[in-house]
């Protein structure tokens, strides 16, 4: 957990998927976005789940991402829980289709509950997403994600430079 103030939750469906979705915590780390990181698993603790899901804006969370391998039901069943913003960051498991069943699984979400999918293990993308929806709301935020993406044109031009 950051010590800034906490806006965005991360949560996983397993320990094993630590190593992805860190890469969202690493990001907005870099953003200075606080944020609470959790393991809350759709199927073996659905109560935890549940209760995360619908306290999390009491607690002032403002955006939640959601990471999950497999069946990944974790983002979709959040998402039908509460009125914040849901990402949902498939992961490529140990016992998965290439990342496939949890692609689809997050992807396909049915009219009235939209989860926003990333690519497969794109847990920064995620982090970067979360940064730029509160950014709306925090002209210093977006100025920040403004430098980030800035950097990124100039790596470009730099490798063009060196070739």
């Amino acid at each position: 957990m950051s010590d800034k103030k906490t806006e965005v939750g991360i949560i996983m469906g397993s320990k094993s998927d630590l190593p992805v979705m860190e890469q969202a915590a690493k990001i907005l780390d870099e953003f200075g976005v606080g944020y609470e990181i959790a393991i809350v698993s759709a199927h073996r603790t659905p109560e935890r789940m549940m209760d995360y899901a619908r306290d999390a804006h009491s607690r002032g969370i403002k955006v939640i991402i959601a990471g999950a391998g497999g069946a990944a039901h974790l983002p979709g069943m959040v998402a039908s829980l509460t009125s914040l913003p849901v990402i949902g960051v498939p992961v490529k498991s140990s016992n998965s289709i290439d990342g496939w069943d949890s692609i689809l699984s997050i992807l396909q979400m049915p009219n009235g509950v939209p989860v926003a999918t990333v690519a497969l293990n794109a847990a920064q993308n995620a982090g970067i997403l979360a940064a730029q929806i509160l950014s709306v709301a925090d002209a210093g935020l977006q100025s920040k994600i403004n430098a980030f993406k800035n950097s990124l044109k100039e790596k470009v031009i730099k490798s063009n430079e060196e070739l």
